[in-house]
């Protein structure tokens, strides 16, 4: 009676087993069908971080280097130091050069007033001869009257000879001094033009030695902005990475010696496939399964999508107007920016691969 009814037992305990894989495989079926008609996902997708390279300005030596390869920073932090004395000498270089243009302008200044001064005697003097000419003119005039007055009455026999010669003596002299007079007031007017010339020229001297300034105090300016260069600092928060420099290391301008990578703004960039793209907008959760942490989900939302697929940005994009045609589906990056409650958000690193749902909104 045990025997049959142990042969029975396992008659039907296989296609029991089997019975319920297909119920379980049916379940999972239907809960897979009704997942993916919510939600879209891809597994080509990565973690991205902003990374500054670290650029110097100045070409130099490297004097000091306080950080190690995955050291943080903060924003402002001195990363290395360059070798300041040549730009230190060209600094002084600079403020003589601005002292000295400085002092050349009050040299121009105090000309200028020299010059001012000098215009206002030369039209003093102007103005005292123009008074001695009109004195000398009535002088003239008189002496004239008196000549002819003389010279009548000599005529008539009813003045001396001498007195006659006095007459004639004070005309020639009056005649004499009006003459010297004029002579003065023309040198005085042209010294006086020559004054005006000179306060228009130091005026002009005064508009470059202004320029000359401006111009020194640029090249100061920028000595010393050359000079700051010199001490290199962090430009955000965030991580040391791929330091290849030692101290005595001759650097150049612009050369990128390593990288910061921030450690507060990590994104994901999922490739969707161009066919997942008609029911995914901005604004939609996602769910994130890193990789690395695959027992802690992450959420986030879809900020943006590309405007080119990434075959474009490829270094040989397609061609499809060449002839062999061969129809590929593209992939478009969709931006997802993660919520920054996440527990793992300070183990997480730029390059991470992911694997993201979008639930699709109705």
């Amino acid at each position: 009676m045990t025997t049959k009814k142990s042969k029975f037992n396992k008659k039907f305990l296989l296609p029991a087993f089997i019975g319920l894989l297909a119920i379980g495989g049916i379940v999972w079926g239907v809960k897979s069908f009704i997942y993916s008609r919510h939600h879209e996902e891809t597994d080509n997708a990565q973690l991205e971080g902003n990374i500054s390279p670290i650029i110097p300005k100045v070409a130099g030596y490297i004097t000091k280097i306080m950080v190690e390869d995955n050291m943080f920073v903060k924003k402002g932090d001195t990363l290395f130091t360059i070798d300041e004395r040549d730009l230190s000498n060209r600094v002084m270089l600079a403020e003589a050069a601005y002292n000295n243009a400085q002092a050349n302008l009050d040299v121009v200044r105090s000309n200028l007033s020299s010059a001012h001064a000098n215009t206002d005697i030369n039209n003093a003097n102007v103005a005292t001869s123009d008074a001695a000419i009109k004195s000398a003119e009535v002088r003239v005039w008189k002496a004239n009257q008196d000549f002819e007055r003389y010279k009548n009455l000599l005529a008539d026999n009813s003045t001396t000879q001498q007195q006659f010669d006095a007459a004639k003596a004070e005309k020639d002299a009056a005649d004499a001094q009006l003459i010297v007079l004029q002579k003065q007031l023309t040198t005085a007017q042209k010294q006086t033009q020559a004054a005006l010339s000179q306060t228009t020229s130091t005026e002009k001297q005064i508009s470059v030695a202004l320029a000359t300034v401006e111009q020194r105090r640029a090249d100061l300016e920028f000595a010393r902005l050359q000079l700051s260069y010199t001490v290199v600092t962090a430009p955000a928060n965030g991580v040391i990475s791929k330091k290849s420099i030692q101290v005595g290391q001759y650097i150049n301008a612009g050369q990128m010696l390593f990288s910061l990578v921030a450690d507060d703004d990590l994104w994901v960039v999922a490739n969707f496939k161009e066919t997942q793209l008609e029911k995914i907008k901005v604004g939609d959760e996602v769910e994130i399964e890193v990789d690395a942490f695959k027992d802690k989900p992450l959420k986030g939302k879809v900020t943006s999508f590309s405007k080119a697929t990434g075959a474009k940005f490829s270094l040989l994009p397609p061609d499809n107007a060449t002839g062999n045609f061969v129809k590929v589906v593209q992939r478009v990056p969709v931006k997802i920016l993660i919520d920054k409650k996440a527990s793992v958000q300070d183990r997480l690193s730029a390059g991470m691969s992911v694997k993201v749902a979008v639930s699709l909104r109705s």
